[in-house]
């Protein structure tokens, strides 16, 4: 599988007249995010957990090759602390799975104040059903240790790497796919990429893991439309280093916007 490059969320009003054309109604940006990317990752799941029948309607629109990652809810990761994580995983999984196949990972921001748990964090492992993959994002630096490490290697889950203000953790690979979060950008515009450090990030990945691995890479700078833009630019910098990557919009679909 190509690296999947695409974006956290695709309904951004401040795209339209960058991503999305002024006539295009937003109920059809989905569709049209859709033909230009081939994944997204659901970001707005963090704060309200779609019902079972949005799920479905998503993925009657969307193309046979697309890939949903979803973040899971803050009402799991935030107000639990991942504690007594078995009602909410269950509930998550129960509504994504009307995605069926263009189901990709499942990923777990932790706050920043949320010290290390490894009690906690392989109990919410153990509690996805066998074969999911899961992510985890990690903001506080109690847990940038070899125990949590090792507990996502035996999980076979994903030590989520982050570009963002704060503490940057270990560029470590903990599974046979991987999960790549890109935050906030230090180029003009405010929060985009230079094409320096997107090339950086390229050969990081590529050094990490095999042309042949599961790759899935996200931006979630959407201030001036800076997300779709340095995707396009980030699929470039991972060709130059020689991974195959999944479909981008072109230079002239993702120009940079006003607000």
């Amino acid at each position: 599988m190509p690296v999947l490059i695409g974006t956290s969320g695709w309904h951004y009003r401040h795209w339209r007249a960058g991503l999305y054309p002024d006539s295009l109604p937003a109920g059809a940006w989905l569709g049209y995010y859709a033909q230009r990317f081939a994944t997204v990752e659901l970001n707005n799941a963090f704060y309200r957990l779609p019902e079972a029948k949005t799920f479905a309607s998503w993925a009657e629109i969307l193309p046979d090759d697309f890939v949903v990652s979803v973040k899971a809810s803050r009402y799991l990761t935030h107000i639990r602390r991942l504690r007594d994580p078995k009602e909410p995983v269950a509930r998550l999984m129960e509504r994504a799975a009307e995605l069926g196949p263009k189901l990709g990972p499942v990923l777990l921001q932790l706050s920043p104040n949320m010290s290390v748990d490894l009690d906690a964090l392989r109990e919410t492992l153990a509690a996805f059903p066998l074969g999911t993959r899961v992510a985890a994002e990690f903001r506080h630096e109690s847990w940038f240790v070899p125990s949590v490490r090792a507990l996502l290697e035996e999980a076979g889950a994903a030590w989520c790497l982050a570009d963002r203000d704060g503490p940057q953790g270990p560029l470590w690979r903990t599974a046979d796919w991987g999960y790549v979060r890109f935050h906030h950008g230090r180029g003009r515009p405010s929060s985009c990429y230079g094409r320096a450090a997107l090339d950086s990030w390229a050969g990081r990945l590529g050094a990490l893991w095999p042309a042949s691995a599961d790759l899935f890479t996200y931006f979630n700078n959407d201030e001036h439309g800076c997300a779709p833009r340095d995707a396009r630019l980030f699929a470039g910098a991972l060709a130059r280093v020689g991974l195959s990557v999944s479909r981008v919009p072109s230079a002239r679909e993702v120009p940079l916007t006003k607000g």
